[in-house]
């Protein structure tokens, strides 16, 4: 009997084996790991039209020792930008309120009006900018002038149609009005416009 169940065991096994063979499936591959692709920011479109206001301090400086005068300045600003991808180019119009008054001369500057063009790098949704132009300033006592100035600033998309920035510029107006005296002024301003 031993031998019968011994035989019959074996027989078992041998029957056994292929069948554990053809059921074997091969392994599921291990799933591949792969870096995420980063994705790059997505900045705003500049191209378009805009208008807001300025405002900001005003240093005045003549060529004439202690005529001089400084104080806060503001007033509107609008123009165009061209979005070209990572640059923007654009122009604009501001016109700027003042009662600067000008030491011992009896005047004040009381306006001033730029027509400018601007370009600069986007840097994630903020625009880097030069800009240069024409100013023209009037006065209460002196008469008026033109001239040109160059500067620089900053601007930043808080939403798609509102933004925020700050601009610093530096004026020349040579032989001004009646008083035949060379003028500099420094501007800094902080500005908001919309954008549409």
């Amino acid at each position: 009997m031993l031998k019968t169940t011994t035989a019959l065991a074996t027989v078992a096994t041998l029957l056994a084996v292929p069948a554990f063979a053809g059921n074997i499936t091969p392994p599921a591959p291990e799933p591949v790991i792969t870096a995420p692709v980063p994705v790059a920011p997505v900045t705003p479109n500049w191209t378009g039209f805009y208008a807001g206001g300025q405002l900001g301090y005003a240093w005045v400086d003549t060529d004439i020792g202690g005529v001089d005068g400084d104080d806060i300045i503001g007033g509107i600003v609008v123009g165009y930008d061209y979005d070209f991808g990572n640059w923007v180019l654009g122009a604009g119009l501001d016109y700027d309120f003042a009662d600067i008054g000008l030491s011992g001369a009896n005047a004040s500057v009381e306006e001033v009006f730029r027509v400018k063009l601007r370009a600069g790098p986007k840097i994630g949704r903020g625009l880097l900018y030069g800009t240069g132009g024409y100013a023209w300033a009037d006065t209460d006592n002196l008469g008026s002038d033109d001239g040109w100035f160059i500067g620089g600033g900053y601007e930043h998309r808080i939403t798609d149609q509102f933004s925020l920035g700050g601009e610093l510029l530096y004026h020349e107006f040579d032989d001004f009005g009646n008083a035949n005296t060379d003028v500099d002024a420094t501007t800094l301003q902080a500005r908001a416009t919309f954008r549409f």
